[in-house]
């Protein structure tokens, strides 16, 4: 996490602040391994109580695309979780994602993610995805030739009492589909 780039409205920066919210984040080994943002910017008017929670949860839900570890994202979403923006044809709730990543990881299975970007403001976190790996598996009736496969996605997370209740989401699906061989 670069604590350089923690550039407040107004010029502020509240790099101590936002130090201890790291030091408190990799206070256990549970949270070590979670994916860290290359770059955390966070509202000031946050508490470092809240700030802190939904980091977590968005860390979380990130970690588990990157490993396919379903566990952080039943830790991270919401029973009544609620896909804003859902490809036609997937389940609504914490089992949409969760089947997206099962079926996407046949295609892809050392999928991995980097979270260039974390913005948390309000009762948001807006992410900023790279995803990388290889098309070894099947992707519909497509098999992989082990080409590299890199695109980007962003998702803006609706965070309440650190559980992930919303997700709008894009994905550079143009870029994946030519490298699969789609298109």
């Amino acid at each position: 996490m670069s604590f350089s780039s923690l550039a407040m409205p107004g010029g502020l920066r509240l790099a101590g602040f936002f130090l201890s919210l790291g030091l408190s984040l990799g206070a256990s080994a549970a949270t070590d391994a979670l994916v860290q943002p290359q770059s955390l910017i966070v509202d000031r008017s946050l508490s470092e109580q809240q700030a802190t929670s939904m980091i977590l949860a968005a860390r979380r839900y990130d970690t588990f695309w990157h490993t396919g570890d379903e566990a952080l994202a039943r830790e991270a979403l919401a029973p009544g979780f609620v896909d804003k923006t859902p490809p036609a044809g997937r389940k609504q709730g914490p089992e949409g994602p969760l089947l997206a990543s099962r079926a996407f990881r046949t295609a892809v299975p050392d999928l991995s993610c980097v979270v260039e970007q974390m913005l948390v403001a309000g009762d948001r976190v807006v992410v900023h995805l790279r995803f990388r790996g290889h098309f070894t598996g099947t992707f519909d009736q497509l098999k992989g030739q082990g080409q590299p496969v890199e695109f980007i996605a962003t998702d803006i997370y609706q965070v309440d009492q650190g559980k992930i209740v919303a997700n709008w989401h894009i994905e550079d699906n143009l870029t994946l589909f030519k490298q699969l061989g789609t298109l």
